[in-house]
């Protein structure tokens, strides 16, 4: 029997996906067709799709007798799906090269595999799966991708931190109005001009800081430069000045949290008319853009440093690149392809869009 195997030992105790045929099916499948039941009856009966059971007959019949015979058939497979396949991206040079890139302007596996059908509508061959590429650089580790991968990671941690470790009361800021009194607007991300901002803070020893601020319809983000410092007068100023470079429809609201460098929110609401709400104490998840968003900027201002050496024009650099990564929710355009898009929409002014 062994022989008759091709020398291979038959793999009885296997455990199968079961988006593969199991041997009980394919004893069912080689009984029904000798009693010359149709492929649709047969799969019908082993609730398969036709085209398995075509593809089921033609390539496992015994190649000798030309019979379907299901012992047989089931090492044949079995051999077959442990025989090395090359990779997607080993076999075509083109899309292993546009992934690399992409890799290298920081987006995620997720983020690539759903942008290349927006980015090469017409070719089939430039699709990929994120977890072909996930498993090109975790399961070979030597591949070619792994030292992009090793550049993209995000957070640098092995272990979440734990939540609720401040116990610190915050600051209490004059004239607060709290994130519960936005206009519910705000909450569906369909109307534009609501924004979320926070400070990503440097090292102690430099006292430095950027502020960072976050569209939620879109995602388009605007970066603080605060060379001097982050007291509240000058954050006001920074916040002011990037708001007033924005389309007055484009800034209805601003949360943020209650960091005593907001003690200013008045002085922002007097020059640019932008509502200033604040979030709840220790509550992030109420600035889920922005959260998300700091993450992202801690690629190109990791925790600790000196934030004072990044000159405007790097952060207008760095926010560049971010406006320009395509987003999931977005269905993989980019917010800077989100707002080009609403400034060329007559309708714009207060109006829901869909992005």
């Amino acid at each position: 029997m062994l022989a008759s195997l091709g020398g291979v030992p038959r793999p009885e105790s296997v455990e199968y996906d079961a988006r593969y045929l199991s041997l009980d099916e394919r004893r069912e499948i080689a009984r029904l067709h000798d009693a010359q039941w149709s492929m649709r009856a047969i799969a019908r009966q082993v609730g398969r799709d036709p085209s398995t059971i075509s593809r089921e007959l033609a390539r496992n019949h015994h190649t000798k007798t030309g019979h379907y015979l299901p012992e047989i058939a089931h090492t044949q497979a079995w051999v077959r799906q442990r025989r090395p396949k090359p990779s997607k991206l080993s076999s075509n040079p083109r899309l292993r090269a546009r992934v690399r890139y992409m890799l290298n302007k920081l987006l995620s596996p997720e983020q690539i595999a759903g942008r290349l059908p927006v980015r090469f509508p017409e070719d089939e061959s430039m699709r990929i799966s994120h977890e072909t590429i996930y498993q090109s650089l975790y399961v070979y580790p030597r591949g070619e991708l792994t030292r992009e991968l090793k550049v993209h990671l995000r957070s640098g941690r092995t272990t979440r931190r734990p939540r609720g470790q401040r116990s610190t009361r915050a600051p209490r800021i004059a004239n607060m109005v709290s994130i519960h009194d936005r206009p519910a607007e705000v909450e569906g991300r369909l109307v534009p001009g609501h924004h979320e901002g926070d400070l990503i803070k440097g090292s102690l020893a430099s006292n430095s800081a950027v502020g960072t601020i976050v569209e939620r319809h879109s995602g388009y983000v605007t970066l603080i430069h605060l060379p001097q410092g982050w007291g509240a007068e000058k954050v006001a100023a920074g916040v002011s000045e990037q708001m007033n470079a924005l389309p007055t429809w484009f800034t209805k609201t601003l949360t943020w949290d209650r960091g005593v460098e907001m003690a200013r929110h008045a002085d922002i609401t007097a020059a640019t008319g932008i509502d200033v709400y604040f979030a709840d104490p220790r509550c992030p998840q109420q600035r889920p853009s922005n959260e998300n968003t700091n993450g992202l900027l801690h690629e190109y201002m990791p925790k600790g440093t000196d934030l004072s050496v990044h000159t405007r024009a790097d952060l207008d650099a760095i926010a560049e690149e971010l406006n320009n990564r395509p987003r999931k929710r977005l269905d993989f355009l980019t917010p800077a392809e989100v707002f080009t898009k609403l400034l060329e929409d007559d309708q714009h002014p207060g109006v829901a869009t869909t992005p």
